[in-house]
């Protein structure tokens, strides 16, 4: 018993080898002696637990240990079977199948169609006059309408130079036009003086001849006697030579009457230039009309030939724009001068498009320099809301063509060709002859190409032998309505600050968007391009 006490109280460390030599040890001393533990039971029962807990653990540590290998084991030979397998299996080859695309098809049905030509112009007045400063001198009164943008009725008054120093020149002009006429009625009334003393010289010379015919009457008949006869001869010549002087004196009195006719012509076309240079003072309205690029304020000096404003008769616009060559032989009627085709222009503000019609007028006479195509001008009827310097898309309307086939842009390839379906729908390539483009859509002509189907959409993958399904054929897609939006008060009230600040805007078309912006839905296309402008 003293050596079992002595054993119950070895401390239980170590290899675990040697502890489990004395675990059992001790086992055996307790079963041998039967004998009740004292104090030492407790520690031997604890022993105990401590070494079930021990045994327990490593029990199921070997059960997992054993049970992992197993499975590895199984794993590998799984795997070792699959790959056996495969090795001796020999390779199949796949069906293949033919592959379907599908794609959608129009019908080539010929037609006649008026091709429309777009091109890009700039609105501009007809009747355009430059108001400038016929004289010098300073601006003393405005009209006023004499402003940008001002409306002025055909002949009036805009501005006025001041008009002292011409008012002076035409007095000065109309005095001198009196004394002109003075001198004509003084050179009038000497000129009757003239002419009555030419008279009473005359008669003084006839009475002197007759004496001087009855003085040699006498002497002749040797009544008289030679020294009257030379008296009344010397009478008489000195009777003509009066006649002579008063001759004399009325062609002086006429060529005075000439010359003051001569005066009074001088003085009077002084006059009217002075009138023409008191004229030139006012300005003046040539037409009615707008005013624009107006440079001019009250008080300021001006020189002769200044430009002051430009005149714009807003009723006589007329689109300029410039297509190629090629396009302007189509343009072109059977006797070779430009058509009278009827166009279209359409300015685009804010999703609110402006639309006028017109006709073509004239071409230009000659390419500019560095310039190709041809000019063209057409007038315009109607052009509420356009102004001068409009930037504006035209539409011309061609000559129509017969028997053209309408189809979809993306249906043409850069050759030219397109794809139609063929027996068992299978592609088949065919050739077209390209004739205009038309936005999204082109108009072509091709042999056999009428009734037809025909791919609407090119892509790489389709050509001539695939077999493919068709979706549809040429269905119609109906317009739809116009996207509309709500707008917060915030975004509202920004849209029409920006709207009434534009000042290049027609006032029509402003006053349209307002009231579009004012209602609840607005168009989200016209959003969006404010929206553009603005930078938001």
């Amino acid at each position: 018993m003293g050596g079992l006490a002595a054993a119950s109280h070895v401390p239980i460390t170590g290899v675990p080898a040697l502890r489990t030599v004395r675990i059992t040890l001790l086992w055996l001393g307790i079963f041998l002696s039967g004998a009740r533990l004292g104090r030492g039971g407790a520690v031997i029962r604890l022993e105990y637990v401590a070494t079930m807990r021990f045994l327990r653990k490593s029990l199921t540590g070997l059960f997992l240990l054993a049970l992992t290998l197993g499975f590895l084991v199984y794993a590998g030979q799984t795997v070792r079977d699959a790959v056996e397998d495969r090795m001796s299996r020999e390779p199949r080859v796949a069906e293949a199948r033919e592959r379907v695309f599908a794609v959608n098809v129009v019908a080539a049905t010929p037609e006649t169609v008026s091709p429309t030509m777009r091109a890009f112009g700039e609105v501009q007045s007809r009747r355009t006059l430059e108001i400038r400063a016929a004289a010098s001198g300073r601006l003393t009164e405005l009209s006023e309408n004499f402003v940008e943008g001002g409306q002025v009725e055909a002949g009036q008054l805009l501005a006025r130079i001041d008009p002292a120093d011409a008012q002076a020149a035409l007095d000065r002009v109309r005095s001198d036009i009196l004394d002109a006429e003075a001198e004509g009625r003084e050179a009038a009334r000497a000129l009757e003086l003239a002419q009555d003393e030419q008279a009473a010289a005359e008669e003084q010379a006839e009475l002197r001849e007759r004496a001087f015919r009855r003085q040699r009457d006498l002497s002749d008949r040797g009544v008289g006697t030679a020294a009257a006869v030379e008296t009344a001869e010397l009478a008489a010549s000195s009777a003509r030579q009066a006649v002579l002087a008063r001759r004399q004196a009325v062609a002086q009195a006429e060529a005075r009457v000439d010359q003051a006719a001569t005066t009074l012509a001088r003085a009077e076309i002084a006059l009217a230039e002075a009138e023409r240079r008191l004229a030139d003072t006012e300005l003046r309205a040539g037409f009615t009309g707008a005013l624009r690029a107006v440079s001019v304020v009250e008080g300021r000096l001006v020189s002769t030939n200044e430009q002051l404003a430009e005149l714009i008769d807003p009723d006589a616009l007329e689109v300029a724009f410039r297509v190629s060559t090629q396009q302007y032989a189509r343009l072109l009627g059977a006797n070779g001068r430009l058509r009278d085709a009827p166009v279209t222009v359409t300015l685009d503000v804010f999703g609110t498009n402006l639309t006028a019609r017109g006709v073509l007028s004239r071409e230009g006479a000659a390419v500019g320099e560095g310039q190709t195509g041809r000019l063209l001008f057409a007038r315009l009827e109607g052009a509420a809301g356009f102004k001068p310097g409009d930037f504006v898309t035209v539409e011309i309307v061609e000559p129509p063509l017969d028997r053209v086939i309408r189809l979809p842009a993306s249906a043409l390839n850069a050759a030219s060709e397109v794809l139609v379906l063929g027996e068992d729908e299978r592609l088949e390539s065919m050739p077209v002859r390209l004739l205009r483009r038309q936005g999204d859509e082109v108009l072509v002509q091709g042999d056999g190409l009428a009734g037809r189907q025909v791919v609407a959409e090119r892509t790489p993958l389709l050509g001539a032998g695939i077999k493919v399904r068709a979706l549809q054929q040429g269905v119609a897609v109906e317009p739809t309505e116009p996207e509309l939006l709500e707008l917060s008060e915030e975004r509202r009230a920004r849209l029409v600050a920006f709207v009434e600040a534009n000042n290049r805007m027609p006032a029509e078309a402003k006053a349209r968007i307002l009231t579009q912006l004012g209602e609840e839905k607005v168009p989200a296309e016209m959003v969006q391009r404010i929206e553009a402008r603005i930078g938001g």
